[in-house]
């Protein structure tokens, strides 16, 4: 059996300190990263349909990911503010994630999350959200890597 690839160091760093942390710490860090989610850009903004939505998630989440020059990938979202726990996971992957290669985002283990404590926080049906969004992520990084 196949060990699971590394987590990069920034989300490893995200995982273990939601994993270490009390519960009441792990929410208040989850809100944290739901205000740290920059906002779409204008050309987003102004043009949806480039958005990719994620209809297995409780609230309205769409993301659009862009190759870069260097072969980074740079990752948008549009959550709600009135979702702070989803907005908040897409604040953790835009943070741990923005700007690594490809390959790194294909290979972030599909329940990494469970590794961080959430499940004592957020309800099960959240969970299977988060669980979409980077199947999503990881989809249409696939689809621009091929086309790239």
């Amino acid at each position: 059996m196949t060990q699971p690839a590394p987590l990069p160091e920034r989300l490893q760093n995200i995982v273990l300190l939601f994993k270490s942390a009390p519960k009441p710490l792990r929410l208040q860090a989850l809100l944290e990263y739901s205000r740290k989610l920059p906002p779409l850009p204008e050309k987003y903004v102004e043009h949806p349909e480039f958005l990719q939505a994620v209809p297995e998630c409780a609230s309205p989440f769409f993301l659009v990911t862009e190759q870069t020059e260097q072969g980074g990938v740079n990752m948008y979202f549009k959550v709600p503010e009135e979702a702070p726990t989803v907005r908040g996971y897409a604040g953790i992957l835009h943070e741990a994630l923005q700007g690594e290669s490809p390959e790194t985002i294909l290979n972030i283990p599909d329940q990494f999350y469970m590794d961080m404590g959430l499940s004592e926080l957020i309800t099960p049906m959240r969970l299977r959200g988060m669980g979409a969004i980077l199947m999503r992520l990881k989809n249409d990084v696939r689809e621009h890597a091929a086309q790239g």
